[in-house]
């Protein structure tokens, strides 16, 4: 069932809300002339009214029981703010010019993760389009959105949406997101947008006059769950579902991002997820070409992207916090919170190995056995990151990789991670070494309700033990120095290592040991001692290996790779790339060749073909 407002055409506009709680629902048309309409309800509590004389652009809402006047909670635009009139939108008004777009398949995805408002001096989603040119030059293939859904205010990381369905009007409204999704396909690069089903934000959300929409049954950290599976849910699950098809039929995003997909709890034969996965099948085979399903969690359950068939949830893909957390750690020494968990050359060893680290081990943190196999997971089917908002945001100084690890230690996580036989993520502004913090930002109205998240903010954070207090999250100037600064681009080592993401993004779409994706053809050895790992890599002829220096120390270390002989394609270490100078010679003939790799380094070796010329 599409609930909300349906433009029909000739001033006609089609409207239907669920509210069984209240007795009496009026549509309530506030512009261009006031009037109200007495709605028809059903006997599963859908209001529904077919008005004429109503145009894209006229505001409306709904008075409940002849009193409280309240939003459309499906609305598609709130031009005033969460609090504010609905509005009445033609999506079939704009000019695509995406007709030819088929999208591109998951494996050759390099997302890059967009926060809108400190993206650009701007803040708004046309001034996204300038730069879209230099993500596609330096090998992006897809960009993806924190969340736009209406929050109150202009300043917030997205996760505060009261309105699932509308677009965020400080970054520009629903006509800006089509242009810039238009923009990026029209330069071949895929949009993703991450989505929130597993709570709503607590201010402008007037959900619960309508009717169930949660459910006390499970609790979140933002309070009561959605209700997934208790009184009513078919309806609740009908409306997420919808939100997620209406992004993809309306704003022709190529695939969603599901928000700590943990905290969606159903006991059910269908679990929500499922549903979602097999009308998300279903919208795809009508539409022609695939839309993808990407979750968020923690978990290392693998039931998530399992087959139905195999006991699954048959989402298409989910990201990997181990590989972040094993990386980082093994890059900064840091062992507070969940990163006491690792800490060994081995745990990245093995995810870069097979994903996860912990499959069903013992987790000292959480004081309990974590995690499942990935051995049925693909490697297409796994996201890998060295930052992203999360990771930099939820920490005291909310301070990247940039400001706490050596310049060679950016290099290496780079080609750690970017070389892995995985999807991989770049956070915004990682790729040139941007030193602004990422900090936790809203512009809630209510004063006490601003207390309350200073209060919780502050209180997640104590998790990590980490000293200092945190940015006020209400501030604009903590907020303001979460901006990036994009003219770093062009200058000094920020300018080096831009192009050496932008190589090593080459070498991965060019060369197929590096382009195919396949847990299978992946060989990785680890030595703790000396802190090597040797990642090698084959698809059919195309043969390539990267030795990973994790050690301040040089390393000296005997090579077992297949005999033959390799050339080295990329050494961080080199002058060009800031280094110290050479070490790995320009050929090796192995195997058992004994290299010696400087601290912090990351090599790449191709293996030579009998078709390749001296």
């Amino acid at each position: 069932m599409k609930t909300g407002a349906q433009y029909l055409g000739k001033n006609r506009c089609e409207f239907t809300v669920w509210a069984p709680l209240p007795d009496r629902v009026d549509l309530v048309i506030r512009t261009p002339k006031e009037r109200a309409i007495e709605m028809a309800r059903d006997d599963r509590g859908y209001w529904r009214a077919t008005v004429d004389a109503v145009c894209p652009g006229t505001l409306y809402c709904y008075r409940l029981n002849g009193d409280k006047l309240r939003p459309d909670p499906a609305s598609h635009s709130q031009p005033q703010g969460v609090h504010g009139p609905s509005e009445v939108l033609d999506h079939a008004a704009f000019a695509w010019c995406d007709r030819a777009w088929a999208g591109i398949p998951f494996h050759r995805m390099v997302i890059y993760e967009i926060h809108t408002g400190t993206f650009t001096p701007e803040g708004t989603f046309s001034a996204i389009i300038p730069r879209l040119d230099e993500l596609a030059e330096l090998g992006v293939t897809a960009i993806e959105l924190m969340p736009v859904a209406q929050f109150p205010g202009t300043r917030n990381w997205g996760y505060d949406g009261a309105y699932p369905y509308a677009v965020q009007t400080s970054y520009g409204g629903p006509e800006a997101l089509k242009r810039l999704i238009d923009a990026c396909h029209s330069r071949g690069l895929a949009a993703v947008l991450d989505v929130v089903y597993n709570h709503l934000g607590p201010e402008g959300c007037y959900m619960r006059e309508f009717g169930p929409y949660f459910t006390e049954k499970y609790l979140t950290p933002w309070g009561n769950a959605l209700n997934y599976d208790d009184l009513d849910s078919d309806q609740v699950r009908d409306f997420f579902i919808e939100n997620a098809l209406h992004w993809f039929e309306h704003y022709h995003f190529d695939a969603l991002r599901l928000d700590a997909v943990d905290y969606i709890s159903t006991v059910s034969a269908k679990p929500f997820l499922q549903e979602l996965a097999e009308r998300t099948g279903e919208f795809c085979r009508q539409a022609g070409r695939k839309h993808y399903l990407t979750a968020e969690m923690d978990l290392n359950d693998n039931r998530y992207v399992a087959p139905v068939e195999n006991g699954g949830y048959g989402i298409d893909v989910q990201w990997c916090d181990d590989f972040h957390h094993a990386l980082f750690s093994a890059l900064t020494g840091y062992r507070r919170c969940y990163y006491s968990d690792f800490g060994t050359i081995e745990q990245l060893a093995e995810s870069i190995r097979g994903g996860y680290v912990y499959t069903w081990e013992y987790s000292p943190f959480r004081r309990r056995h974590r995690g499942s196999s990935p051995d049925g997971i693909r490697a297409d089917q796994l996201v890998v990151f060295a930052q992203n908002h999360d990771q930099v945001g939820n920490r005291v100084a909310a301070e990247r990789l940039s400001v706490q690890v050596p310049f060679e230690a950016l290099k290496l996580a780079a080609a750690c991670y970017l070389l892995a036989p995985y999807v991989p993520l770049v956070f915004m502004g990682e790729e040139y070494a941007e030193e602004a913090p990422f900090f936790y930002f809203i512009s809630h109205a209510d004063p006490e309700l601003v207390d309350a998240v200073r209060a919780g903010h502050r209180k997640g954070l104590n998790a990590f033990d980490d000293p200092g207090e945190p940015a006020d999250p209400f501030s604009e100037q903590t907020f303001l120095r979460s901006k990036l600064h994009w003219e770093l681009r062009s200058v000094g080592r920020h300018r080096v290592l831009l192009e050496w993401y932008r190589t090593l993004l080459r070498l991965r779409r060019q060369t197929p040991a590096f382009a195919h994706l396949d847990k299978q053809c992946v060989e990785v050895k680890a030595t703790e001692e000396r802190r090597l790992i040797v990642v090698r890599r084959w698809h059919n002829a195309s043969h390539a290996a990267c030795l990973l220096n994790f050690s301040e120390c040089e390393t000296d270390s005997e090579l077992d790779l297949p005999e033959g002989a390799w050339t080295k394609a990329l050494d961080s270490s080199e002058e060009v790339w800031g280094g110290a100078g050479v070490a790995v010679p320009a050929l090796l003939h192995c195997s058992r060749q004994r290299v010696v790799v400087p601290p912090l380094t990351a090599v790449v070796l191709v293996k030579r073909t009998r078709t390749d010329t001296d």
